[in-house]
């Protein structure tokens, strides 16, 4: 019942990632994930690959796509070896709309080249200690020296993926005074070579998930960033947020959905094999029962994210349909994990069992991306409540 999302070229390009995985990614995974991180290098992999540039123009060594269903493609493969690749998504997905809007020539000549190579990883340093999902709270500050040539930038931030081994972070800092009359006024986007004198990476995070990714604590101490490296307009930055957000919450929803698929097919395969009183387990009605739930859930799943990319590559996801999204594929997918990591009995709880890394990496998708409770307020906003 999937929605005919892809075609012929998504469908050879999902073969040689998946070759890729198989030679690249599944043997050394488990080392990945002792490190906190892939090696550096393989980001040059994905880079000579050509994932990491797809949506990157073609005049900046890109592929030049416009669709975000190669990016699709790739939540569904890494998903279905139960492999991450790291920061991928968040250079990729995230980032990246930002620079291709917002950069101005000179600044797309100096990033891109290296983002799409994987010569210049790259972050976004949004969440500090007391923000949360507020933004609009957000206490770090950039002060405009007083030869306007460059900013100096203080703060700390936290929970910041890929900080740890970017080169080059988006940080969100207020250039303006805290106004209570109106919060979202002031904020900038500021790129920091993390290079610069002042910047530090803190406490490398122990997260329940996610191990093959680094999860960092960021401090800026009177780090000089060149007002030349300001994206777009000063005091904009708010809306600019704002704009990329349905992108966002679409990846986490499409990796939601994929990660429920994955669930299910090594649900599927290890009740065949499996052989309890002397039958397998697949025999048994409750088996059977659960499966047939956790299918039609994934089913659903998979179109609500099929329908939320057709409406994003048309330019018509909203952020209640992307909230939407999250919501509903995030939650589904924590429900069919957990069914079918019980079907697995103990071993669906050790960790070299993809299931139980499946079902610890997918409980932060109902809390990054804005938590699934801000979603259901943006969609009751939708609704005029």
């Amino acid at each position: 019942m999937r929605l005919p999302v892809f075609n012929e070229d998504h469908e050879a390009y999902r073969q040689t990632l998946r070759d890729f995985i198989a030679k690249e990614v599944a043997p050394v995974h488990h080392e990945w994930e002792e490190q906190g991180h892939p090696p550096r290098d393989f980001y040059r992999k994905l880079g000579e690959l050509g994932v990491l540039g797809i949506q990157v123009a073609e005049e900046y060594g890109g592929a030049g796509e416009s669709s975000f269903k190669f990016a699709a493609v790739t939540m569904e493969e890494t998903a279905r070896a139960g492999v991450s690749f790291g920061n991928y998504s968040v250079h990729s997905n995230l980032i990246l709309p930002y620079l291709m809007k917002y950069a101005t020539e000179e600044q797309k000549q100096r990033w891109l080249p290296g983002f799409a190579s994987g010569d210049i990883m790259t972050a976004i340093a949004m969440t500090e200690p007391g923000t949360g999902s507020d933004l609009a709270n957000i206490q770090t500050k950039a002060q405009l020296s007083a030869d306007g040539r460059h900013y100096v930038l203080n703060g700390a931030k936290t929970f910041i993926t890929g900080g740890a081994l970017a080169d080059l972070i988006l940080v969100v800092a207020r250039t303006t005074p805290y106004d209570p009359e109106d919060r979202r006024a002031g904020l900038s986007i500021l790129c920091v070579e993390t290079a610069s004198e002042g910047f530090a990476v803190g406490r490398k995070l122990q997260k329940i998930g996610l191990k093959a990714s680094d999860t960092a604590e960021l401090s800026f101490t009177d780090v000089k960033v060149p007002v030349e490296n300001l994206l777009g307009e000063e005091g904009k930055g708010f809306s600019y947020l704002s704009h990329n957000l349905p992108q966002e919450r679409l990846s986490i929803a499409l990796g939601a959905a994929a990660s429920a698929a994955a669930a299910l097919r090594f649900a599927t395969g290890y009740v065949k094999d499996r052989t309890v009183f002397g039958k397998p387990v697949a025999h048994f009605q409750n088996t059977k029962f659960v499966l047939a739930e956790c299918a039609t859930e994934v089913e659903a799943a998979q179109l609500f994210a099929d329908r939320a990319l057709q409406l994003h590559d048309a330019g018509e996801l909203t952020v209640a349909d992307a909230a939407k999204a999250k919501l509903y594929c995030t939650e589904a997918a924590g429900r069919v994990i957990d069914k079918c990591l019980q079907l697995h009995g103990g071993y669906g709880y050790i960790t070299e069992y993809p299931i139980a890394r499946l079902y610890a990496d997918t409980r932060v998708s109902r809390i990054y991306g804005g938590t699934n409770e801000v979603m259901k307020t943006i969609i009751a906003k939708s609704l005029g409540l």
